[in-house]
């Protein structure tokens, strides 16, 4: 752990950066926090955006641990548009930059991570994390939108580190890839004590302690306090803005998960995809083969084809191998950990049968989202979401906010963006996707103005291809099809 001397500090100073002023700046802020912090780093830097390369660590960069445990640049990238489609970053953010374990973790994996650039505009914003990724998986996404205007920015990575390469022997070992090209890695979240509920509790430690450290850095703590999140990451979004109040003023998540013990869940919901794919690629992919209309009537959308370089790809068969199957072993045995993964077979878990025969039901309803806000909210989402199907998840929790209702649920927004998709690299691939990275941060600027200048939030909608959130939609509410030309 970090000691509170001069020479045990860690301080990684860029280059060019590296004064006494640089040095006096981190050794003041680090000793502040040094009863919250283990293993420390603290770094003036010219440029907090990631168009600096030092920003985001490279890839298995942290001494003791396996490959894939700590992923920075891969996680970045994983949900997000190539660098031709993304924002472009207008200006440099110098600022400090702390990287860290939460010291009173015990398992000591739990990792911190917070931006304070130089000319700060009084608000704080803290990222949750998709998947099973680091804390610098939002970096591209939501850092560097909102180091540019002038938020400290904080992340976390769930409380828990990411994977490492197993084999078929290891109990816990989940399967990726193609049946004729397999491999298998082991989710460190699947391990003893690193039960899903710790995803909210690191949320809001995240909040609290980057409150500290920008009161520490600034002498006075913030305005106001944001979540954002992706995925997973909008998970911890939804559970911070229904239990923890006093550490946001709002949030906006995009494509979060929905964890209801009654279903939809992913456990309810992953099985017929991966159970029906296989027969519906033996049909040639044939769109009105029994198998593909299985799967549409397990909510998924429908399948987009395409030819590449590489030969004939699909939507769903990139899903296939790469979320679908590893997405649903994980939280199987996570919270069901008696079902024997491939011996009974991924596509025949049956959620509701399982209720009887194990305390899956119990595990499943200690990590579920309740819909009872007590913040702003708004969720921004693709109908043709391929893993976290649009009407089993973000319209599930719409129709459960509105179910529960109170004061904050007419500050709810559910923003439906057409033919949007989990992966936004996938429209390289297929065209007829929609990127929603420009919706989710419009959504962001939405809410701030909502919350801080009362400027009403646009109604509930469904935005075109090529459009946006606007005051006067043209289709309120649902997009009428999940997928549009």
């Amino acid at each position: 752990m970090w000691k509170s001397t001069a020479a045990a500090l860690p301080l990684l100073i860029l280059a060019g950066a590296a004064t006494a002023g640089a040095q006096n700046s981190c050794e003041r802020l680090l000793r502040k926090l040094d009863s919250q912090l283990a293993d420390a780093s603290c770094v003036e830097s010219p440029d907090l955006t990631t168009r600096n390369p030092s920003t985001t660590p490279k890839d298995n960069s942290l001494p003791g641990l396996p490959d894939l445990a700590f992923m920075p640049r891969a996680d970045r990238d994983i949900l997000v548009a190539d660098p031709a489609r993304r924002p472009p970053i207008k200006k440099a953010v110098p600022g400090l930059q702390i990287q860290a374990r939460f010291a009173k973790d015990p398992l000591g994996q739990a990792r911190f991570l917070l931006r304070l650039p130089k000319d700060w505009n009084g608000r704080l914003v803290v990222a949750g994390a998709s998947g099973a990724r680091s804390e610098f998986n939002g970096d591209f996404v939501w850092s560097d939108y909102v180091l540019q205007q002038g938020y400290a920015y904080a992340s976390q990575n769930k409380g828990v580190l990411s994977a490492h390469e197993s084999t078929a022997a290891d109990p816990l070992a989940c399967r990726a890839g193609t049946s004729e090209n397999p491999h298998y890695v082991h989710y460190y979240d699947d391990d003893p004590g690193q039960e899903f509920t710790r995803w909210r509790d690191f949320m809001v430690m995240a909040s609290g302690l980057a409150r500290r450290g920008v009161e520490a850095q600034y002498g006075r703590k913030p305005r106001y306090t944001y979540a954002v999140g992706t995925s997973n990451g909008g998970y911890q979004v939804r559970r911070a803005i229904e239990t923890a109040p006093e550490y946001f003023d709002g949030g906006v998540e995009w494509a979060g998960t929905f964890v209801d013990p009654r279903g939809p869940n992913l456990l309810t919901g992953l099985p017929p995809a991966i159970l029906n794919y296989p027969d519906y690629l033996a049909t040639g992919r044939s769109p009105t083969s029994t198998a593909a209309l299985n799967i549409m009537a397990a909510g998924y959308p429908p399948d987009l084809v395409a030819d590449t370089a590489n030969g004939r790809v699909s939507l769903w068969g990139n899903h296939y191998g790469s979320f679908w199957q590893p997405t649903q072993c994980q939280w199987q045995k996570r919270l069901d950990p008696g079902y024997n993964t491939y011996g009974a077979g991924l596509g025949k878990y049956n959620y509701l049968a399982r209720l009887s025969a194990s305390t899956v039901g119990r595990n499943v309803a200690a990590i579920a989202t309740s819909g009872k806000i007590k913040r702003p909210l708004i969720t921004v989402a693709g109908t043709m979401d391929a893993l976290l199907p649009i009407d089993h998840h973000a319209r599930a929790y719409a129709r459960l906010v509105a179910a529960e209702g109170g004061k904050h649920a007419q500050a709810y927004r559910l923003y439906e963006i057409q033919n949007g998709n989990h992966v936004e690299s996938y429209t390289n691939t297929f065209p007829q996707l929609e990127l929603i990275e420009p919706h989710a941060q419009h959504a962001f600027d939405l809410l701030v103005r909502f919350v801080e200048r009362k400027t009403p939030l646009p109604p509930d909608q469904c935005v075109a291809r090529g459009g946006a959130i606007s005051d006067a939609p043209a289709q309120l509410r649902h997009c009428p099809n999940l997928l549009a030309p």
